[in-house]
């Protein structure tokens, strides 16, 4: 019974100082997807879907959740937006090249169609994020039109 109450202490200990070393946060001062947008010329719905859907974890600026100041949970959304970013990030898209524009909108259109993104965990805290049948299909129309300029 030592061995449980001494894990249990160390564990608590851990928990406790994870507070005071939290993961550096992911906000942008300014218009972070001026160029994508720009660019993209996504309508007036679209920007707000990409806004609720999408932006969070695939641009440079991330709106946190109250729960975000807890640890574990700040670590495991910051290697979630990491992993986002990793794969596509509409903030750095002036960056990519042509090539990789039209390939990012295209693997937009496939998570989209599959259901796949938004994530799930995601859209359990996110309501706002479950795309509607109608969403997607403007989502979907809106990236082939934008690929064609590719």
């Amino acid at each position: 019974m030592k061995i449980v109450k001494k894990i249990a202490i160390a564990l608590l200990v851990i928990l406790i100082g994870m507070q005071f070393y939290r993961p550096e946060k992911n906000q942008a001062e300014g218009d972070y997807v001026v160029a994508f947008e720009a660019e993209t010329e996504p309508s007036a719905e679209v920007k707000q879907i990409l806004r609720s859907a999408c932006y969070d974890c695939h641009s440079a600026n991330t709106e946190y959740p109250w729960y975000n100041n807890v640890a574990p949970v700040s670590y495991w959304l910051a290697d979630h937006i990491k992993d986002g970013k990793k794969h596509l990030n509409f903030s750095d898209w002036e960056n990519y090249t042509v090539e990789k524009k039209d390939h990012k909108l295209e693997e937009v259109v496939e998570e989209v169609k599959k259901g796949e993104m938004p994530l799930k965990e995601y859209t359990w805290t996110h309501g706002d994020a479950r795309l509607t049948q109608d969403q997607i299909i403007a989502l979907v129309t809106w990236a082939d039109g934008a690929r064609a300029k590719y």
